[in-house]
């Protein structure tokens, strides 16, 4: 019975993860697609594109809140062990990438998802509060002294793993965050290209067709 439980995790976690904030948003407040204007990527980032801050910050605050809510909902199935039995356990590894993965490749909107910093963001604070505001942090300082929401990304990604393995050790839950960082990495592998380049928008630019 266990074992099953352990499995519907994952695919719930997936189903919540597919829930694309920026769309919902976007709808609610009678603004475009975000698929048709920017980077076409369906996220904060992009949404902010619009000049439209407030519907910019809830879509960060819905993609992240659903990240956060499946870790805390499978910690909470899974009887919400100690810190060290459940940054051990494979079903929650599991939940971690499929809720990310949810995100990426959304079931309800063709499986054309965002980059999953938002969301990554709410899974480290699902994990541990002080891991989140760590990796948050480290967002924050290159956003904000270098205007690139990708760079910071990147940093965020990169920093993330490394901090939770300066603060828990190797864990299972240290391979589940590694396979996040690489996904995320390789979503913006045309924003690094751009970052060589030279072409990467600042945070703040306005949008342009897709």
């Amino acid at each position: 019975m266990t074992a099953t439980i352990d499995l519907l995790l994952m695919p719930i976690a997936y189903l919540i993860g597919s829930i694309s904030f920026a769309v919902v948003v976007s709808k609610c407040m009678r603004l475009p697609d975000p698929h048709s204007y920017g980077s076409g990527n369906p996220g904060a980032t992009n949404v902010l594109r619009t000049g439209n801050k407030v519907a910019a910050g809830l879509t960060f605050l819905g993609d992240a809140l659903k990240g956060f809510l499946a870790v805390v909902l499978a910690r909470a199935i899974l009887g919400d062990p100690p810190l060290e039995t459940y940054l051990n356990s494979w079903a929650l590894c599991g939940v971690v990438i499929a809720v990310f993965l949810g995100h990426l490749f959304p079931v309800f909107h063709g499986f054309k998802g965002g980059k999953g910093v938002a969301t990554a963001c709410g899974i480290l604070f699902g994990i541990n509060p002080i891991l989140g505001i760590a990796t948050l942090s480290t967002w924050i300082i290159v956003a904000v002294f270098l205007r690139y929401s990708s760079l910071a990304a990147l940093a965020a990604a990169v920093f993330g793993p490394i901090y939770f393995v300066f603060l828990f050790g190797l864990q299972p839950m240290a391979v589940a965050l590694v396979v996040v960082c690489l996904l995320l990495i390789w979503r913006h592998k045309s924003n690094i290209h751009n970052l060589l380049n030279g072409t990467e928008s600042r945070i703040g630019s306005k949008k342009s067709k897709a």
